[in-house]
């Protein structure tokens, strides 16, 4: 046993433990964002809670949303005082808290409380974990690493449909409540990894405490402190103290200017949330198995099965990111993934809209295919790109702030109006989210600067003011393009290259 804790202590060891157990919260995150799926059809469910009608059901639904606006709004005041590993234990308890209410409710009033307090700890744990793992890797993975996270994601999702169908011929309260139970056993899980992990080098530095930074580095990468790379985090995390201050969080500078524009980049953050959530994803994943049996005429349990099947290419489509994204970039990955999605709701919107049985089958195609280019591009992406745009002073604040207002009120606004609005409205439903898709391409286009293979300090020289540039910034290394020019450097202008192509990076400094 104490071999096993020092291989996991220390170098690749470690490096694992980390990316499990943050793989293992998102399991969490995704089998909560998907055990309701099925269960919402589920007859002891309807009986128990006295047939809930379209509207409270989608209130039903939709409160956890509430729940994860509510847990990130805490965590702003919690996870600069606490740090990233503490806050991971706070998610995991109150979450399990509100699993607990759930599986044992027998009322409406106790449900919505269990769905509220459950969606709290959601909050904390996804405006963290993101920034935990972002703080702790190397540039060239960073986005490897954080994308693998919604591999897990993907499969928490296809878990928990699958679980809830298999229970469904159990018949019975179990059948319900045993799916809403297993979610403690996975916080469980996550409570007892974190006790090996280090904290966050990065948080470690904003407190002050420049040399327990060091030896986390020294210790993920299992390098002495005269290592190059543990040389080069040094220099630029205290460049990145100096050009940002270390002022304490105030909810007033996330409104004004500073000399990082941290302002504009907190809404830039909440703009790549909103895009993630705002493209149609939470009518497939919260409602898939519902909209093939309202919508499409498909009888129960073949509608549960192609649920289950349907969150199977999301999560085949999140392998391509969890290999490639840092080749691929993000903005252009955002980009062509819009396309795609704006194209998949047109689809379902023509061949819903013709009314025959024919038609209505072959829409089913274009949502396999909705879930197969979302868990590409625009699942993962916001994930990666919202922890590394947001400066240091302000990272877990703004994750928070970011998360709460980009992905989880308009979570709330999709799940609790899609009953009613597939119910009423039919094929026009999907016409929004084809516009919306389609809006979104120039938004990216004109306002995202790419960030892939930069480090989270270099970001900072993007936004920069030229006259408040220190020597590190004016020298910006980018290994992946092999270094700006001076001339470049000289203008603000940074070019980076992947293998999807360049991507130009104006330095902001209006």
């Amino acid at each position: 046993m104490r071999s096993l804790v020092q291989v996991l202590s220390r170098g690749l060891g470690l490096r694992i433990l980390i990316n499990i157990s943050c793989d293992i919260a998102y399991v969490l995150f995704g089998y909560d964002q998907g055990v309701f799926g099925s269960i919402t059809t589920n007859p002891d469910f309807i009986e128990t809670f006295d047939h809930p009608s379209a509207g409270l059901l989608g209130i039903i639904v939709a409160i956890y949303n509430l729940g994860c606006f509510l847990g990130c709004m805490l965590n702003v005041f919690i996870s600069d005082r606490l740090g990233r590993r503490r806050c991971m234990w706070v998610a995991m308890a109150v979450l399990s808290v509100g699993a607990a209410l759930q599986t044992s409710s027998y009322s409406v009033a106790q449900l919505l409380v269990g769905r509220i307090v459950t969606g709290m700890g959601t909050g904390i744990e996804t405006s963290t974990v993101p920034a935990y793992q972002a703080e702790l890797s190397r540039p060239e993975v960073r986005g490897r690493v954080i994308s693998s996270e919604v591999v897990f994601l993907g499969a928490g999702i296809v878990l928990s449909y699958f679980f809830d169908f298999g229970m469904s011929f159990k018949g019975g309260p179990i059948s319900w409540r045993m799916p809403l139970a297993l979610q403690i056993c996975f916080a469980i899980v996550v409570v007892f990894s974190v006790f090996i992990l280090p904290e966050s080098p990065r948080w470690l530095a904003k407190r002050g405490r420049i040399q327990e930074a060091i030896d986390v580095i020294c210790r993920v990468e299992d390098v002495p402190e005269s290592d190059p790379y543990v040389q080069k985090f040094h220099k630029e995390i205290m460049d990145t103290i100096a050009l940002e201050g270390s002022r304490p969080f105030s909810w007033s500078r996330i409104f004004k200017k500073d000399s990082v524009q941290s302002n504009k980049r907190l809404l830039l953050a909440w703009g790549m949330y909103f895009i993630n959530q705002m493209g149609g994803i939470n009518l497939v994943v919260y409602y898939a198995s519902y909209v093939l049996e309202t919508s499409i005429g498909l009888d129960h349990q073949l509608s549960m099965i192609l649920g289950g099947c349907i969150q199977v290419m999301f999560l085949i489509g999140s392998l391509v990111p969890a290999f490639f994204l840092d080749k691929m970039g993000r903005v252009k990955t955002m980009i062509w993934g819009s396309f795609g999605l704006g194209v998949c709701m047109m689809m379902l919107a023509i061949l819903l809209s013709v009314g025959t049985r024919n038609c209505a089958t072959a829409a089913v195609a274009f949502f396999f295919l909705y879930n197969l280019i979302f868990g590409m591009t625009c699942l993962s992406v916001p994930y990666v790109y919202v922890p590394e745009i947001l400066p240091l002073e302000i990272r877990s604040e703004g994750a928070s702030i970011a998360t709460g207002f980009g992905i989880w009120i308009w979570n709330f606004v999709v799940a609790i109006s899609t009953p009613s609005l597939t119910t009423n409205t039919g094929w026009k439903s999907y016409l929004v989210y084809t516009c919306t898709n389609f809006a979104f391409i120039p938004f990216l286009w004109f306002f995202y600067p790419e960030t892939s293979n930069l480090t989270l300090e270099q970001i900072d020289y993007i936004f920069a003011p030229k006259d408040e540039v220190s020597e590190l910034g004016q020298q910006l290394s980018m290994d992946a393009a092999g270094g700006p020019t001076d001339e470049k450097r000289s203008t603000g202008v940074v070019e980076s290259d992947s293998s999807s192509g360049k991507a130009a990076v104006q330095h902001v400094s209006d």
